[in-house]
């Protein structure tokens, strides 16, 4: 699992792959709306589309059957495998806060 979130982390390390996710919340899109949206080259944006598919964040489906034009949508997954990892973070630290917290209690009550 750690492996996928690296994977999905380096992804996102980028502002401008972040830019693409935050405009794919709003719905499908095909590379060249991405392109204009994040006023660079559609060369350019390929590039940050093989990175955001590699990762598994995004997938890309042909058009209404013409293998021309493609479209690319979110995908739920990596994102579900991030938010578990981050979850067993936010854990560790609330035991953490909860042992401190209960260390202070008997200290104060000494």
């Amino acid at each position: 699992m750690l492996n996928d979130v690296d994977e999905v982390l380096v992804a996102l390390a980028d502002p401008v792959r972040r830019q693409v996710v935050d405009e794919l919340r709003q719905g499908p899109r095909r590379a060249g709306e991405l392109a204009a949206a994040a006023s660079m080259s559609h060369p350019a944006m390929s590039r940050h589309l093989r990175v955001l598919r590699a990762s598994g964040l995004v997938e890309v489906q042909a058009h209404d059957g013409d293998a021309r034009v493609r479209v690319y949508q979110l995908r739920a997954q990596p994102f579900t495998a991030l938010r578990a990892w981050l979850d067993q973070v936010e854990a560790f630290w609330s035991e953490q806060l909860d042992a401190f917290s209960e260390y202070a209690n008997k200290r104060n009550a000494e």
